[in-house]
């Protein structure tokens, strides 16, 4: 039984479970996961990992992650409760949980025509997640749109940050502290404009024509630099394929990996790696990770 496990009924545990369910490249890798259905089955999860000096990391959709190191690690799923007719009436803002899935957003934002909201279209992300590292596609980045943020501190604690100017860079927030958890957020937008339905569909469609959208990968693993783009540079060094036969940079967007059969967390680090000495030997570019390693 793992250290940290208690019953709750907000709380559903998996032990020495596969992660690859968990994340979108879905690398092989065994660890322990909790799903969390409430807040304050959190507030008690936190204080149970802290008793016990356990690390934990929080998993969102598994986007633009790796799980790699799972030795006193608790993988921390958020599924809070969410009564979806919330979102059928259109508001000026809308407080919501941090779980809520982007796709729910988009299809609200088809529905009623939010405009601003086009942003993250077609994003793998939770609310959370994607506040977490200011996501967002060339049409713009979710941090415009956030108002609020509910943070949960690990001694339980909870505040709300303001956003202000300062809150957010690319793929970045400038708020959160290690170890703090996103609860839920106050998004806005920008007013009604029945077209961005519309917008979403067209941009959609661009994203399943440039991007592996069908296989198991994790987003964009670099961020580009001010002048150079990092898919751009890859392929221009004709590193499209790089790899072997189990995961390879991807021949559709050379700033994708794609998993293709049984890769592990250790290959896609090893291959990134091979990746960065590449790439800076080749075109003295050195790009940053979007994905994160865990």
């Amino acid at each position: 039984m793992h250290p940290c496990r208690f019953e709750n009924q907000d709380l559903v545990w998996f032990e020495q479970v596969n992660l690859e369910k968990y994340t979108t490249i879905k690398l092989g890798n065994l660890g322990d996961l909790v799903e969390v259905k409430s807040i304050d089955a959190l507030k008690e999860l936190l204080t149970k990992i802290k008793e016990q000096k356990f690390n934990f990391r929080i998993v969102g959709w598994g986007a633009n992650q790796v799980l790699h190191t799972t030795e006193k690690t608790l993988f921390i799923k958020l599924d809070f409760h969410f009564d979806k007719s919330y979102l059928q009436k259109v508001q000026d803002r809308y407080i919501l949980p941090a779980s809520v899935g982007l796709n729910q957003l988009t299809a609200t934002a088809i529905k009623h025509g939010l405009k601003g909201w086009e942003v993250f279209t077609g994003i793998p992300a939770s609310l959370g997640g994607a506040i977490c590292m200011n996501a967002g596609t060339s049409l713009g980045e979710i941090g415009s749109l956030i108002e609020e943020v509910q943070v949960l501190k690990t001694n339980g604690d909870i505040y709300t940050h303001k956003v202000g100017s300062e809150s957010f860079s690319y793929r970045h927030n400038n708020f959160l502290k290690t170890d703090e958890i996103i609860i839920g957020a106050t998004i806005k937008h920008l007013g009604v404009d029945k077209s961005i339905g519309q917008t979403i569909k067209e941009y959609l469609q661009y994203r399943k024509n440039t991007q592996p959208l069908g296989s198991k990968n994790c987003g964009s693993v670099f961020k580009n630099n001010p002048n150079f783009r990092a898919g751009q540079t890859i392929d221009s060094l004709g590193l499209k394929g790089f790899g072997n036969g189990e995961i390879s940079v991807s021949m559709k967007h050379a700033n994708f990996i794609e998993n293709h059969a049984g890769a592990k967390s250790e290959d896609f680090l090893e291959l990134v790696d091979c990746l960065k000495e590449e790439i800076e030997r080749c075109s003295g570019q050195k790009f940053e990770l979007e994905v994160k390693i865990y």
